[in-house]
């Protein structure tokens, strides 16, 4: 028998029923469902030093299990001596397997770390069922070697849903375990 994630089976068995159950959904395939996790990077100080991508693409490679992509620059900024072309970011697109298991991780270690942690906003939502966090630290992942970083940044996490609207978006987030704050 193949392995599948923990969260994966959990969505199967539970969260399609209870997801059923709230919004009255006739047919298993209206369910909501999380198509993709996106983590991304911005690096403005690389326009003065490369090596920085090359650390951000290692640090979201160690975070993931996935290998990064440095994004390009697309267009000139003379205040800031950005050329077009410039590599000015890191991101990856996680889908499937890795996607959950990078979520469990989340929310299971990466999320309790945060310093005085009361839960994450619910304001994240864009109106079409999409959800961003932002994360300031990135050594709240246990992967990560304090040691070994040359700078704390932040990331960006976008979990794209097919949900149609916010309120069916941040329940299927908050049945897949995202502690959102009560307020």
């Amino acid at each position: 028998m193949a392995y599948v994630p923990r969260l994966k089976q959990e969505y199967k068995e539970r969260v399609i029923q209870a997801l059923m159950e709230e919004f009255g959904y006739k047919n298993v395939m209206q369910v909501p469902k999380l198509k993709k996790i996106v983590l991304s990077r911005g690096v403005g100080a690389a326009v003065a030093d490369k090596k920085l991508i090359d650390h951000a693409v290692d640090e979201l490679t160690l975070i993931t299990g996935q290998k990064a992509v440095s994004t390009m620059s697309k267009k000139d900024v003379a205040a800031f001596k950005l050329r077009k072309g410039m590599p000015i970011g890191a991101k990856v697109t996680l889908r499937g397997e890795r996607m959950y298991e990078f979520l469990d991780r989340l929310v299971t270690t990466a999320l309790p770390r945060v310093r005085d942690f009361q839960g994450i906003k619910a304001t994240g939502f864009d109106g079409r069922g999409n959800y961003n966090l932002g994360v300031t630290e990135q050594i709240i992942f246990p992967e990560v070697n304090i040691d070994k970083i040359n700078r704390i940044n932040g990331m960006d996490i976008t979990f794209v849903t097919s949900a149609d609207t916010d309120t069916e978006a941040k329940s299927l987030l908050s049945e897949l375990g995202l502690p959102f704050k009560k307020n």
